[in-house]
């Protein structure tokens, strides 16, 4: 008699497919970056826009295909998203020109989005309450791997071939996971194609998130009194007021606004969205530390952050199983509260000179902390959240995190502006090797312990989030359908 594997389990095999392919390509990019340049003949504003094409395009995106996905399916939207990032990585890899990869790194943007807003509302539709954490928990440990294979993967590419095949390698992995999730994912969710599409809604939403990530990207360049930074902050305000007050009165919205009348869902996502904001900028500042002060190489310095992905991979499913026991507040905000002991190391020891085996230790609380935190947390978030509301409430707590990466990223930017010159700035950022004299060196370590301070008090207001959240429900259970064995996978 053969034995049936579980469909929960069959869902998170291709779930983190999903996870591991857009996690490698995450660092790999970065590290291509210099040889694309000199390839394409592109300039560094080209290659800033490799980057933040993807993630403006990503984050964007996000709350309309969550409410898509709820009125059409979210299996549909996750196995069109797997079609979207796969041919867009072809396409990156196919461009002649820089504006040609930009572009194509927008298809691959707008999959990314389809995939990461679907990923965890798939997984919380058939895992009930008490699993969710190990679940959420294993499928993160593919954003670790994916910071370690990344930079090993990127080293070997880039000195074999060229760099296109950073992107090819996504191509036989998303054909993998297009074929694996066609044959075994079964769409679980009612669709409610009556339902009526909020345009009015989607359309203030992108265009207010569209100027507030534009005037974060380009305020370094531009000055942050600029009269376009100032206007697109100003439209940001506006467009956000006019969609608050709209939405209020929709009868369908694209963002239900009573999701954020439970405590344990919204003080996750700020919790979350705090976290990003506090954590994200710390990962790219000690990234040009160990450039720009240390003399590294982009890859050197991409491997030197290993211990950090290895210890969040140990610590992400056993602080998913711990929730899954004793409900996510504990190990989340202990989590928060050893990355804000990270800083303080880092504000404590960080200098010119700073021994590796020093800052070890802070990429060893910090990677403990991120394991604690991130699994328990997106567990209650959607614990919290209606069975048929999942996929917005995955894009809220999604896009709410990615604009903290953003903006996080907007504050490392700043620190190395306001102790750099814009050109090592911009080298920096793309992965050009430079070297400081010892006036800006230590102008610009002074500047991280500054940036580091913020990130304290952001980190430990998160903690205080999650601390208030209360304790979520995890006695209920998914129907039985969603849990009975299957033989999807044998089809």
């Amino acid at each position: 008699m053969r034995r049936h594997i579980d469909y929960k389990w069959i869902v998170l095999s291709v779930t983190t497919i999903g996870a591991l392919m857009a996690s490698i390509d995450s660092t790999i990019v970065i590290l291509a970056l210099p040889q694309m340049m000199e390839k394409l003949h592109a300039d560094l504003v080209h290659m800033i826009w490799v980057i933040m094409g993807y993630i403006l395009v990503s984050t964007v995106l996000l709350l309309t295909f969550g409410r898509i996905a709820d009125m059409f399916g979210r299996v549909r939207l996750y196995n069109i998203g797997f079609v979207v990032f796969t041919a867009g990585s072809a396409l990156c890899g196919l461009a002649g020109t820089a504006n040609h990869l930009i572009a194509a790194r927008l298809v691959q943007g707008a999959g990314a989005a389809l995939m990461m807003v679907n990923s965890p509302a798939i997984i919380t539709e058939v895992f009930p309450p008490h699993e969710r954490g190990r679940a959420l928990g294993i499928n993160g440990i593919t954003f670790a791997i994916g910071g370690i294979a990344g930079p090993l993967l990127g080293g070997l590419i880039l000195s074999v071939a060229d760099w296109r095949w950073v992107f090819y390698i996504n191509v036989p992995i998303g054909l993998i996971g297009i074929v694996w999730g066609y044959l075994a994912l079964k769409e679980k969710s009612a669709r409610r194609r009556e339902e009526r599409f909020d345009f009015p809604g989607a359309v203030m939403f992108s265009l207010g998130l569209v100027s507030l990530l534009f005037a974060l990207t380009m305020g370094i360049e531009l000055s942050w009194t600029s009269a376009p930074i100032l206007s697109l902050f100003g439209l940001f305000v506006v467009m956000l007021v006019a969609f608050l007050a709209w939405e209020r009165r929709a009868a369908r919205p694209v963002l239900d606004l009573s999701l954020f009348r439970n405590r344990v869902y919204s003080f996750s996502v700020l919790s979350a969205m705090l976290q990003a904001l506090a954590m994200f900028a710390m990962n790219f500042l000690i990234v040009f530390y160990l450039q720009a002060v240390r003399g590294y190489d982009p890859l050197t310095a991409a491997l030197l952050l290993i211990p950090l992905s290895i210890v969040s991979a140990v610590v992400g499913p056993l602080s998913g199983l711990l929730a899954d026991h004793i409900g996510a507040r504990g190990p989340a905000t202990a989590g928060l509260i050893l990355q804000a002991a990270a800083l303080v190391w880092f504000i404590a020891t960080l200098t010119p000179t700073t021994s590796y085996a020093s800052i070890v230790v802070g990429l060893v609380l910090v990677g403990v902390g991120g394991g604690l935190f991130w699994s328990p947390n997106t567990s209650a978030a959607m614990n919290g959240a209606p069975r048929d509301r999942l996929g917005i409430a995955s894009a809220a707590l999604a896009t709410l995190r990615q604009t903290g990466m953003v903006t996080s990223f907007a504050l490392a930017l700043a620190v190395a502006a306001a102790s750099l010159p814009r050109t090592v700035m911009m080298n920096l950022f793309v992965g050009t090797s430079v070297t400081l004299g010892s006036g800006p060196m230590q102008a610009f370590v002074v500047g991280i312990r500054h940036a580091f301070v913020v990130s304290v008090v952001l980190s430990l207001a998160a903690a205080g989030m999650s601390f208030v959240r209360g304790s979520e429900d995890r006695r209920a259970a998914v129907p039985t359908e969603a849990a009975r064995p299957s033989s999807a996978a044998g089809r």
